[in-house]
């Protein structure tokens, strides 16, 4: 198994969510096909406070749409957990606000990692945040 799986899920996550649109995600997830690296991404909008939940669903939903997570307990969870962990970095900012951008989610082997990269605001007084959540979950060399 690749020692730098979870740096290139990271990478792949971070891309997917700073594509520009649903063209370059497909270009994105393409190239990263031919590293073994599953992708995903979905757009998000909304309240930050109240949607927390909105999006960790809405990722979890993307995630088993693309076959990077299978709809299994532990699988859904670890993807809840890096989306919840990378909102979770971003709170500072965007407590209180609209938020508005995109989730993107990879996975290589056993390392899963989500990214968000949201404009945090309203009106025309914005900020950019990004954080990052990863979480592993084993998936026997069978499969």
């Amino acid at each position: 198994m690749n020692s730098l799986g979870s740096k290139d899920a990271a990478r792949a996550a971070i891309l997917m969510a700073t594509s520009i649109d649903r063209e370059h995600e497909n270009e994105i997830k393409a190239s990263f096909a031919n590293e073994m690296i599953k992708a995903a991404a979905v757009d998000y909008g909304g309240e930050f406070v109240f949607s927390t939940n909105r999006i960790v669903e809405r990722a979890i939903v993307a995630a088993k749409r693309e076959g990077l997570i299978k709809p299994e307990h532990a699988e859904e969870g670890a993807l809840a957990g890096a989306t919840h962990e990378a909102l979770t970095q971003i709170l500072p900012k965007a407590v209180g606000f609209n938020v508005g951008g995109k989730i993107g989610m990879s996975r290589k082997d056993d390392h899963i990692c989500v990214a968000v990269f949201f404009v945090v605001g309203m009106v025309h007084l914005n900020e950019v945040a990004i954080g990052l959540g990863h979480r592993v979950v084993h998936r026997p060399a069978s499969e």
